[in-house]
């Protein structure tokens, strides 16, 4: 047996296949977005003004994902999803539509989400006519999804990758619900869901700059988990080890090896203090999912009427923004999509048996497509994983790691490596 450390383990992909975003390309992919005027979900429209509102931005995304599969031979499928909701931001109902480019990999239904709200908002909620300009909300998670598209679309991989430029974040996260009902119904395998939204900024309220980090939330305990599953959840100690959370540490164990890049801050929480994104409905549903935000956040430019007042001016505008920045999430969102989707899909359930011995079972289902498995542990007292061994089949003893004093989970591998989230080991049923 080995037992190997953590930092040990990571591996990344070869130099000569990396290619950087463009802090230029993603600077004139939110110009572009902005010269739209509003992308509010409820503009419509205007033949007075071409070019304005948001079916005119939807159009365009679409038209950048057609002109990206040309290039990659038509290695991704453009297509639309909508559906008509009804709420309090939309009491006349509204048509929601999300911008979908899909990349089949290897296996069709197994999916990896990069999303970003592509509509805008100004102060009120319900204004679709004032100029929503909405550089970095959320200009610069669409500019991000499209970066994404444009780099991996270079490779093939195992899974299908699926980039996402979604309406109606701003009446009720609309196009997230409806982009986690599809794959609901698709029966699809949903890897891993990337919401990024508000990512391209680095001075925040007051002037306070912070350039060096990103904030990535996600839950612990599933959303999805009824009475019983929360309770057999508390009784194996999983509660900072849930699907979303796992992806979550897997982002910062990947953002760990960018050269120059950014650390990941994990915030322990679903998302920012009372507020939520597209990524809620999906957890809603059962899917790993997480919210890159950038580290500091500047509310003067957050939903604001564009106006000057005191002294202090409001409005999300291009000139607030910093696309080096933009540029380092951008990067860790595809090396986080290179590797899962080149990975196989996580192990489906982990157990483990070893009450009164000092060694633990560890049991797990095989995983189609995976070369070996990786079985990861850690005392209980900490929360990253420590200590690792690869096996070849499923199953396996730990010697000597007593079941009382770890935590253990099981990761499965490509034959190049590529490694899933890891699955947390769970007490047998009794």
């Amino acid at each position: 047996m080995r037992y190997l450390p953590l930092a040990a383990l990571i591996l990344t992909a070869p130099a000569a296949a990396q290619d950087a975003p463009d802090p230029a390309r993603l600077k004139a992919t939110v110009d572009k977005l902005v010269g739209f005027g509003t992308r509010h979900t409820l503009s419509t429209a205007d033949p007075a003004k071409p070019g304005r509102g948001i079916d005119a931005a939807r159009g365009w995304a679409g038209s950048e994902l057609t002109r990206i599969a040309d290039a990659c031979d038509g290695c991704i499928t453009v297509a639309n999803i909508a559906r008509t909701f009804v709420g309090p931001r939309a009491p006349a109902g509204v048509n929601v539509v999300d911008v979908l480019g899909f990349q089949q990999g290897e296996e069709p239904r197994r999916v990896v989400i990069v999303a970003g709200h592509i509509d805008s908002r100004v102060t009120d909620a319900m204004n679709a006519t004032s100029d929503a300009p909405g550089a970095n909300d959320n200009g610069s998670g669409s500019a991000l999804v499209l970066e994404a598209a444009r780099i991996l679309s270079k490779q093939k991989f195992k899974a299908t990758i699926v980039y996402a430029l979604l309406s109606g974040e701003e009446q009720g996260l609309w196009g997230g619900q409806l982009l986690a009902e599809t794959a609901q119904q698709k029966k699809w395998t949903v890897t891993a869901m990337l919401n990024n939204d508000i990512v391209g900024n680095s001075i925040g309220q007051g002037g306070l700059q912070v350039a060096d980090r990103v904030r990535v939330f996600s839950e612990g305990v599933r959303a999805s988990e009824d009475l019983a599953a929360q309770i057999a959840r508390r009784a194996s100690g999983g509660e900072d080890d849930g699907p979303s959370r796992a992806l979550a540490k897997a982002v910062d164990g990947i953002a760990a090896t960018l050269p120059a890049g950014l650390d990941v801050f994990v915030a322990r929480r679903p998302d920012r203090f009372g507020r939520g994104g597209d990524h809620e409905p999906f957890l809603k549903l059962g899917f790993p999912a997480i919210r890159f935000t950038s580290a500091v956040e500047n509310w003067d430019a957050q939903h604001q009427d564009l106006r000057t007042e005191k002294g202090v001016r409001y409005g999300d505008t291009l000139d607030r923004m910093d696309f080096a920045y933009l540029a380092k999430v951008t990067a860790i969102n595809v090396a986080t999509i290179r590797r899962l989707a080149s990975a196989p899909a996580a192990p489906s359930s982990v157990t483990l048996s070893g009450a009164l011995s000092r060694d633990t079972s560890v049991k797990w289902d095989a995983v189609p497509g995976a070369a070996s498995y990786r079985v990861r542990w850690r005392r209980s007292d900490v929360q990253d994983w420590t200590n690792s061994l690869d096996v070849a089949t499923p199953g396996t003893i730990l010697k000597e790691v007593p079941v009382d004093d770890n935590f253990i989970g099981v990761s499965a591998l490509s034959a190049n490596g590529d490694e899933s989230l890891v699955t947390f080991g769970e007490s047998e049923k009794r």
